[in-house]
């Protein structure tokens, strides 16, 4: 019996953390059951340059080829919209995805969710999800949190979103940037319900022991 496609969206904003952002949308195309709609913002494409070395070009038929040939996606995995596309399927309550990620989530895109304001196909797409009762998770990398930031993610909280700060942790033993970036991306796809390999689950295998430093040899 075949599998039913799930589409999940996928917005980059100016935030710092495109790395995750990346790996997540990665790990997506990888998924034999999940189309990917992909959404960003101007911004967006200033960190992708400043944090990875790769152009998000501003025409978004460029962009689906350059990320469909990098991640090896087949035709018609990942579809790529701009952000003042108004008739992309994410646009509409009729056509929305299963769920929307946000990663990274800047805090003036937050804002904009938490106040129903969707001028522009990031801030929609979002507005959409949460009235059609799908899953919406924003990522937002910021530190510290402000009054105002609390507010507006437990207003979203109240809501129905998933707000993950992208928070590594240390219990696995992280040896790399990768493996710390994978452990966020790892709790993303959970909570999507997207079968991964990143990272073991808690109690389902054991932990590997942390090296010794080199200060703590002998």
């Amino acid at each position: 019996m075949k599998t039913q496609t799930r589409t999940i969206a996928v917005g980059f904003t100016g935030a710092s953390g495109m790395p995750y952002g990346m790996r997540l949308l990665e790990c997506l195309l990888a998924t034999e059951d999940v189309q990917v709609q992909l959404v960003y913002s101007q911004a967006a494409q200033i960190v992708a340059q400043q944090e990875m070395g790769f152009k998000l070009a501003s025409r978004p038929s460029e962009v689906e080829i350059e990320l469909s040939t990098r991640f090896n996606a087949p035709p018609g995995k990942l579809r790529v919209f701009g952000r003042e596309e108004w008739f992309a399927p994410i646009a509409s309550g009729s056509n929305p995805p299963d769920a929307y990620v946000i990663c990274p989530c800047t805090m003036g895109t937050l804002a904009k969710v938490a106040a129903g304001m969707g001028d522009d196909l990031v801030c929609r797409a979002a507005d959409v999800v949460l009235k059609e009762g799908k899953k919406l998770i924003l990522v937002p990398r910021e530190m510290p949190f402000s009054v105002i930031h609390l507010e507006n993610m437990l207003r979203l909280a109240r809501a129905g979103a998933v707000i993950l700060p992208p928070n590594p942790a240390f219990y696995h033993h992280p040896q790399s940037l990768q493996d710390m970036i994978d452990f966020v991306v790892a709790r993303i796809l959970d909570h999507l319900d997207v079968t991964h390999t990143l990272i073991a689950k808690w109690g389902e295998a054991e932990n590997p022991a942390p090296k010794p430093s080199a200060k703590g040899a002998g």
